[in-house]
């Protein structure tokens, strides 16, 4: 009898190197991540630099303050805070009072320098009569300013004098009491509100 040949079994495929793709793989997504952080890393300072520039370039200019109004002046001041029961005009609030007007009275004094400084440095020859004319005119208008600052220093030392006194803070027209938030608006001012109204009105009147 003839004998059937065996067949030999197929042999199954490897399943071994799908692991190694996937090795290969995994290998590849972390050099594309490295480089993806690499680039990332050098594009960084740029992008801090560009926004440095871009703050500096939206960055108001600074512009001269008119520190007569006091209301440009008082930013530099924490505003008193009244405690319960409080007597007006104690100790604590003449001092809060004595600092701020002290402070605006040297403010004034360093703006005249600075004025007095610069007119004498800018004294050229303007070969043109046009551009003498307008700096004629400019230091013409700080002059004045500087008039009206003047006028104000000895209203700051009259209120200082006030203060020494006992007088400071209360209204010179009924006697009554001026108000902290209406002396921190305007340290200078001798008159209640009420009292301030009506002699606003009577000018009014009277000069129309």
């Amino acid at each position: 009898m003839a004998t059937a040949k065996k067949t030999k079994p197929k042999p199954k495929a490897s399943s071994k190197k799908a692991p190694a793709k996937t090795k290969s793989s995994t290998k590849a997504a972390k050099a594309v991540k490295k480089s993806v952080k690499k680039t990332a890393a050098r594009k960084a300072p740029a992008k801090k630099s560009t926004a440095k520039k871009a703050a500096k370039k939206t960055a108001p200019k600074k512009s001269n303050v008119d520190i007569s109004d006091f209301s440009n002046f008082s930013s530099t001041f924490q505003p008193y805070k009244s405690k319960k029961n409080e007597k007006y005009m104690n100790a604590n609030q003449k001092k809060h009072f004595e600092n701020i007007l002290q402070a605006w009275k040297d403010a004034l004094h360093e703006e005249q320098e600075k004025t007095e400084n610069l007119i004498q440095t800018d004294q050229g020859n303007f070969p043109d009569s046009v551009d003498r004319a307008s700096k004629e005119e400019e230091f013409m208008l700080e002059l004045r300013k500087r008039d009206r600052e003047r006028k104000l220093i000895s209203k700051i030392e009259q209120s200082m004098k006030d203060l020494s006194d006992n007088f400071y803070g209360f209204c010179e027209t009924c006697g009554i009491e001026i108000g902290i938030k209406r002396l921190e608006a305007r340290p200078t001012a001798t008159q209640c509100i009420d009292c301030k109204t009506i002699e606003e009105i009577k000018e009014k009147q009277q000069y129309g």
